[in-house]
Order: structure tokens, then sequence, then C-alpha cells
């Protein structure tokens, strides 16, 4: 899911934001104000949380589309331009559902669904351009720079939504699947296609995720105890501070940049290249500094 999915789950009316350590520049400075705005807007047109996240996904085709239809340098500033703006709607769909009272684990699913999908046609049609210059080795490495992709945003969102979790008793899917939520009793074949992607989400979180029996625990203990959840936030933000940095650089945002930066260069290439060796072994480094950071918490945990 995308990093506005998280947005999704939270209590009616409650005003949007997220706390500040996990805002990069980026969101906290331009997105995430632009995205509550735009928000704010929709509200008196009716206009539904999903329908803002099926937009989303169109920005993103229409950014690929800029991106190699459009002369240069046109179609690096339309394109860029473009793939901006859908950090503004990803962010949207969320605040808006907070708003309205619409949020609900079905559409953390969609907003996630439409994310990921909207970015494979994007990586499809960048393939077919470098088609033109490298032949069809463009599509084995866009095939393994969106498989990257899938691993890198996924391990970056489910940390994300693990420490709001832990940090501040904000649930997500993984809380929705453990209670039977009712989005997880749904039948017909969209609801069970859509369930399928919701499992295979949290299975692969569950697979880049280094697990803590002591940190579950407390987190159990400061469900029923406000001197445990006190306690709990205040030692968790202290021990994530180093893991939260990965988990920035593995976000949408720096992502955004690059394949900007590779379109001003004439190809997208060198997007592919920095996602399937840079941002891969970025990877591997914030899982072992969750680790550590979930060691950390331990710690600090039995001595408290």
């Amino acid at each position: 899911m995308a990093s506005s999915a998280a947005g999704q789950i939270g209590a009616p009316g409650k005003p949007p934001g997220k706390p500040p350590e996990l805002e990069s520049f980026l969101n906290r400075r331009l997105f995430h104000p632009l995205a509550r705005r735009l928000a704010g807007a929709l509200v008196p047109t009716g206009i539904s949380p999903n329908m803002v996240s099926v937009a989303g996904a169109g920005v993103v085709l229409a950014a690929g589309a800029a991106y190699v239809g459009l002369p240069w340098p046109e179609a690096v500033a339309v394109g860029f331009a473009l793939h901006l703006l859908w950090h503004v709607v990803d962010g949207a769909d969320g605040d808006l559902a907070r708003l309205t009272g619409r949020a609900s684990p079905f559409g953390e699913v969609v907003d996630g669904a439409c994310d990921y999908l909207s970015h494979a046609l994007l990586y499809l049609v960048l393939a077919t351009f470098l088609d033109d210059h490298i032949g069809l080795w463009a599509y084995p490495l866009g095939l393994a720079s969106g498989l990257s992709r899938v691993a890198q945003a996924n391990h970056a969102e489910s940390q994300r939504r693990i420490y709001m979790w832990r940090t501040y008793g904000v649930p997500w899917l993984q809380q929705a699947r453990a209670t039977d939520d009712e989005l997880f009793r749904r039948r017909g074949p969209v609801a069970r296609l859509f369930l399928a992607g919701a499992r295979g989400y949290i299975a692969l979180a569950n697979a880049l995720s280094p697990t803590s029996a002591e940190i579950e625990r407390a987190v159990a203990s400061a469900a029923t105890d406000p001197a445990a959840r006190r306690r709990l936030t205040r030692l968790s933000r202290h021990a994530a501070r180093r893991p939260l940095f990965f988990l920035m650089l593995l976000g949408a945002n720096p992502r955004t940049v690059i394949l900007g930066l590779s379109m001003a260069l004439g190809s997208p290439l060198y997007f592919f290249l920095v996602e399937t060796t840079v941002l891969n072994l970025l990877l591997i480094v914030s899982i072992r500094e969750q680790k550590k950071g979930n060691r950390k918490l331990a710690e600090l945990l039995a001595r408290a």
C-alpha cells in the first residue's frame, strides 16, 4: 500500500496529519499541506476517497504518457510535474476518508491496489520506451526494477505502519486481519481479488519485517494501561530514530526524483539500474536497522 493508504484507517473527523518523525521535508512542506487542502475542497462535493484513489492512478499513467510521448525537454517537465501531483492526490484520499468518516481497511486496500497497478503500467510504458534503445533487454530490466519497487515500498510502508501501531496505537491491515474485520469476510469475485492482494501484501510485509515477541507483549499491555502506552510511545520513538531514516530513503519521494533525473538524461535506464542496485542495497541495510531497532526497544522495555 502507499503511504497515504495508512491514512484510510483512523477516527472519523480526526484532523489529517502524521507524527513529525514520519514526515520527510517534501511531505511536510509541500505534498501533505496540499493534500489536506485538496481533501477539504472535496468534502462538499460528495466525491469518495476511492474515487480519489482511482484519480491518482490516472495521474501516474498521465505522467508515464508525458515522459515517453512528448518531445524533450517538455516530456521531463510535464511528466515530472504530473508525478509530483500524484503525491498530492495520493495523500488526499486518506485525508478525505478521515474528514468524511469513510476510513476503512477496504479503502486502504483500494488505495494500495491503485498505486501498485498504476506504477506497474508506468514501468511497462518506460520499458517499451527503453526497448527502442537497448532492445528486448528493456523488459527483464523493467520487470526486475518493478519487483524491486514492490519489495522496497512494501517494506517502507509496512514498517511505518508497524511503527504507528506500536507507538501510537493506530491500526492497519495486520490488525484488521487479526480481528477478522469485515473486509476479510467479503464475498464475490472482485472482493476475492482485493483480498488476495491484501493477503499477499501482508505476507510480504511479514517476510520483510523483523519481529520481537517482547515488543508485541508490550503493545498488548499498552492497550489497557495508559501508563504503559505513554512509556511505549516514548521508548519506541527513541529506538526508531535511525531505522526511520532508512525508511524515508526507500519511500516514494526519492524514487520520483530519481526517475525525473533519469528522464532528464534521456532514458529510464538509469532509474531502473539505481532501483535494482542502490535501492536494493538500502533495503538490506534497512532490514538490518529494523532488527537493531527492535533489539534496542526490547532492551529499553526490559529496563523500564
